[in-house]
């Protein structure tokens, strides 16, 4: 149980909060509705990172999972990693980046990507050999992209950290949607 209580979002946020999730509330969305600002402001960003990006959807789940295991966001791993499983990242991939230590996957993309995401996560200061590593296997609106998705994603999941919000808190989700 988080530490602060959950509360229901109503109105037009709420409407577009439901319809952003595909017919749900998730946990994350119950501690925004505290402040609708926030929540209204939360959901359009991670809908543009989530729909309005031109990365592949592997790519995203690689990060937001790679993010989720070095910040320590059990919460947002359990939530993403069906849907890495399902955007195409092999299995070996995903046992690999479980892990908090550097990870090489032998695909030279997710390598930049993930090494890209180590350097923003940990240091928040990427050298440049990595910048360039990353530079070489993608456009500019990529790195722009893959960039963004790194900050929200530090961003979800340190907030949830923060305020406690565990795996075990997506059971009454799992159970209202089986």
């Amino acid at each position: 149980m988080p530490r602060i209580s959950y509360t229901t979002p109503t109105g037009t946020t709420a409407e577009k909060m439901i319809e952003r999730r595909g017919g749900f509330l998730t946990p994350l969305d119950q501690l925004l509705a505290h402040n609708d600002g926030l929540a209204s402001g939360w959901n359009t960003l991670l809908g543009a990172v989530r729909q309005g990006f031109s990365i592949p959807g592997d790519l995203r789940e690689l990060i937001i999972l790679r993010v989720a295991v070095l910040n320590r966001a059990d919460y947002e791993w359990a939530a993403h990693v069906g849907l890495g499983r399902a955007s195409g990242i092999p299995e070996t991939t995903i046992e690999a980046i479980a892990h908090d230590r550097a990870v090489t996957t032998g695909d030279e993309r997710y390598d930049a990507v993930l090494a890209y995401t180590d350097a923003m996560t940990r240091n928040v200061t990427v050298d440049e050999e990595t910048f360039q590593h990353l530079r070489s296997h993608f456009t500019e609106t990529e790195a722009i992209e893959l960039t963004a998705t790194v900050a929200s994603y530090n961003m979800v999941s340190r907030f949830l950290v923060a305020l406690g919000v565990t795996a075990a808190d997506r059971e009454p989700l799992l159970a209202r949607n089986a």
